[in-house]
Order: structure tokens, then sequence, then C-alpha cells
């Protein structure tokens, strides 16, 4: 049996703002980690961060670039292990956006969960969720420096 995350938020923002913050490696460091991200299909990259070896984690995620289409939806591979190869997490992002009346819909759907991967799902669920909220506050933060200047 296999388990997904799936998180829904409302930005207040254009999509090609929101859009932005998925495809620019510089914005997704500011939310979620440091990368090698370049929104081309089939382009490998690498999410950064420190090791956490109580959860059998390296800290490096192994990505590809599944799919993208500009403003619609962008899906990578989220691979990750204990390292020296070893990979125990086989999933799949996917990212949607739909336009909306005054903004913008995302749609996050991280798959490929096992029943072994328990504690990477309890601790990524809530990570997304906290790590996409940075992106409305960095978001509201630059509409608030726009509007003082």
């Amino acid at each position: 049996m296999t388990k997904q995350i799936e998180h829904n938020w409302y930005f207040k923002h254009s999509p090609d703002k929101v859009w932005e913050y998925l495809t620019q490696s510089e914005l997704i460091e500011q939310w979620l980690m440091k990368n090698d991200f370049l929104p081309i299909v089939g382009h490998d990259f690498q999410f950064r961060t420190p090791a956490m070896p109580k959860f059998n984690f390296d800290g490096i995620v192994y990505c590809k670039v599944l799919e993208i289409v500009p403003l619609k939806k962008l899906s990578y591979s989220w691979k990750g292990g204990p390292g020296n190869g070893r990979i125990e997490l086989d999933s799949i992002v996917e990212w949607t956006l739909s336009p909306k009346e005054n903004g913008t819909a995302l749609q996050l759907k991280h798959s490929g969960f096992t029943e072994a991967d328990f504690t990477m799902y309890s601790i990524m669920n809530d990570g997304w969720f906290k790590n996409v909220n940075k992106i409305i506050d960095q978001l509201n933060a630059v509409n608030n420096e726009a509007n003082n200047d």
C-alpha cells in the first residue's frame, strides 16, 4: 500500500509569480533547500540539506524533471536514502497551478510512499505544508515592499 501527501493552497498572486518560486533555483532555495534545479524536462538535479542519520537520510535528494507545462504543472522524481548509492525513498512530486479570481490555486501531490517510509512521510507531510507557506510569506513581503516604494 502506498501513501500520498496532498496539500492545497490559495495565493493572492498571479500564476506567474507562484511559478517563479517553483522553478527558479534561487527562489526555491529561499523556501525549500539549496539546489541546482533547471526547468528543463530530463534535467537531473539535487536538493541538499543537513544529513539526518536517525532517519536514514544523507541530506541529498536526487531528482529529475519529468514534466513541465509552463504556469500550470511541474513534476519531478524525488529519491533519497542513507548514502553510498542506497535509495530508500523513490517518489514523485507534482505541482499543479490553476488561475483563480484574484489569485492562484496551488496543489501539491507527493506520491510513492510505502509503509516502510512512514517516518519520512510524516516528516515530509508537515514539512511541505510549512515550507510552501514560506512562499506566501515571501510573495507578501515582495508586495509590501512594492507598495511602500
